[in-house]
């Protein structure tokens, strides 16, 4: 007949060994060296199964205290590799924008300059380029109609080749692009981007997220050379909803950048000391009567 455990039984013979070991068995932890040293005390009293269990527990329990010392240091360790990461890549980050501000501005203040003197001071000549446009062909209205007209090939050599302005050409890149990103106006009289607009036409044009001053220098570059083409204004929906600003144009303006009117009559070919020099191409404007 198999025998009936009880319980009971099995604590009082745990609490009789810890008696015999001098041993509180409701310790949570004890050096394994005080144990060594009652194994050792106990000198031949219990039997060699009981005295290699008691070794081998000893042994288990040394190597499970290494190890939790390992496991602390490493995650100490990497707590410390993570902490220093996250700071430099905010250092890092922050110095960018700020390297990027500086150059942008430094060269972008005196190419704006020259850029909008220029355009202020139409001339005869560039009434007469209006005038030699093969039938049929209109003229611009604006420095960002002319150059969106434009083979773009050219006009990417222009300003990112040859003169490193590569928010002008983002820009235009980006207006042309307005049936993806822009919002139409619900009775169709033209449309408008907002800045979030924006940061998602750049994201599409750069394959990354855009830096913040990229994003400043492309909107200010649209107002630049949009000339009366593009408007800056706010937009409120609902008196509850905070202004918006936006960009817009009338829907005769955005459709007009997408002619492609001027490839093939090379306007831009005598155009690279403007570019250069920062300035843009004289706009093909209509002649006063």
């Amino acid at each position: 007949m198999p025998r009936q455990t009880n319980p009971n039984d099995d604590t009082a013979t745990d609490q009789a060994l810890a008696d015999h070991l001098d041993m509180d068995i409701g310790q949570a932890e004890m050096d394994t060296d005080e144990l060594q040293t009652l194994i050792n005390d106990l000198d031949g009293d219990v039997s060699p199964l009981v005295s290699s269990v008691l070794e081998t527990l000893v042994a288990t329990i040394d190597d499970l205290h290494e190890r939790v010392t390992e496991l602390e240091a490493d995650l100490e360790q990497t707590h410390e590799v993570a902490t220093t990461a996250v700071g430099d890549a905010a250092t890092n980050d922050q110095r960018l924008d700020d390297l990027e501000a500086q150059q942008e501005t430094t060269r972008d203040v005196a190419k704006s300059a020259i850029a909008k003197a220029q355009q202020l001071e139409a001339d005869a000549d560039q009434q007469e380029d209006a005038e030699q446009l093969p039938e049929g062909i209109e003229p611009s209205s604006s420095p960002l109609d002319f150059f969106a007209n434009c083979r773009q090939s050219k006009v990417k050599a222009m300003f990112v080749e040859r003169s490193n302005r590569q928010n002008t050409y983002r820009a235009i890149s980006i207006a042309k692009r307005w049936p993806e990103f822009a919002t139409t106006r619900t009775d169709g009289s033209g449309v408008f981007m907002t800045k979030s607009d924006i940061q998602t036409a750049l994201t599409a044009e750069l394959g990354k997220e855009p830096h913040r001053q990229t994003i400043k220098r492309v909107w200010e570059t649209l107002v630049d050379i949009g000339g009366d083409d593009v408007v800056e204004k706010t937009r409120q929906v609902g008196r509850d909803q905070t202004q918006t600003e936006i960009l817009a144009m009338d829907m005769a303006t955005a459709e007009g950048l997408l002619e492609k009117r001027y490839i093939g009559l090379d306007l831009l070919e005598n155009s690279d000391h403007k570019a250069a020099t920062g300035g843009v191409t004289p706009v093909v404007v209509e002649s006063s009567p």
